[in-house]
């Protein structure tokens, strides 16, 4: 036997590496008892989706957190992907404060590669797990309804964004109906009451959901590492603050814009009852693993 060992009761041995791995399972314990039966919304997205490393290691993180009793619910979007459709069809793209702009077309092409392309990669992938995973549109069995959104001009006028929306309601009963069994991954689409569809924020997706289902967290998987005290500091990152902080940051003009979107997000959800939301960087494979059932955790954790 090589290595670092120490003797157990009867004689015997326990090498390093073996009591690494002990170690690393007994920490994840009382996470797993903590989380078992709770709901949990991650959203999906940024550069978590760029390599198949990382999805491949984003499914098995999912599938994992089901297999141990948590209810994992999958919310995505898929800009870059959308932009990307655009460009080949020489289709013009514009936002309008983070928002893309979206007409007739553009909202077409958006359900085909939302609904029709990356969800159903997503579902695959988790599927290949062994946990049953079904994809849905958020206008599916009106699950999300929404209504037409603008953004306030610089001369105080509206900017219609076209088929640009804002979350009205959420019927739980689509995704209830589906048992525990499931694992929903949900595009983040809508439609109003007369089946116009509309092309929502996943962030917002993400907080309204995890609201309705009364989750236990909401975690953001993004570009960056977390939250950051000085945007120009990358050793400023914080691990965990209340939302007050937050908001006297976003006020003191400490955060950067790309953020504050995802930080309204975070305080929708916040402010209807979930208990934490977490923003972790979604380019280090199994974060989702390394959030959940780590004490240390990574990113930023925010509470009410």
């Amino acid at each position: 036997m090589t290595g670092a060992s120490h003797f157990l009761k009867d004689g015997y041995q326990m090498t390093a590496k073996h009591q690494k791995r002990v170690e690393i399972l007994l920490e994840a314990l009382p996470y797993i008892k903590e989380f078992s039966g709770k709901t949990v919304v991650i959203k999906y997205g940024g550069s978590a989706m760029k390599s198949d490393e990382l999805k491949e290691g984003f499914a098995t993180d999912i599938a994992l957190c089901k297999y141990v009793g948590m209810n994992p619910v999958i919310v995505h979007g898929g800009g870059p992907d959308i932009s990307a459709y655009m460009e080949k069809l020489s289709m013009e793209i514009k936002f309008v404060e983070g928002l893309r702009v979206t007409d007739a077309a553009t909202m077409e092409l958006a359900k085909m590669v939302l609904v029709g392309k990356v969800n159903k990669e997503v579902v695959a992938l988790i599927n290949q797990h062994g946990v049953p995973a079904v994809g849905l549109g958020g206008d599916d069995g009106r699950l999300i309804m929404a209504e037409k959104r603008t953004v306030a001009g610089t001369a105080g006028d509206e900017i219609d964004l076209g088929q640009v929306g804002r979350i009205v309601d959420i019927n739980t009963e689509v995704l209830e109906s589906l048992g525990e069994d499931f694992i929903p991954v949900v595009a983040s689409v809508g439609a109003d009451e007369q089946g116009i569809s509309y092309n929502i924020n996943a962030d917002e997706v993400a907080s309204m959901l995890a609201v309705a289902l009364e989750a236990e967290k909401v975690i953001f998987l993004t570009d960056v590492e977390g939250l950051y005290a000085d945007m120009e500091d990358p050793g400023s990152m914080i691990s965990q603050c209340p939302l007050a902080d937050v908001d006297r940051m976003i006020a003191a003009g400490s955060i950067s814009k790309g953020m504050i979107p995802k930080l309204k997000a975070v305080s929708r959800a916040l402010g209807g009852g979930v208990n934490s939301a977490h923003i972790i960087d979604g380019r280090v494979p199994h974060a989702v693993l390394l959030e959940v059932f780590t004490r240390s955790g990574i990113g930023t954790k925010i509470e009410a």
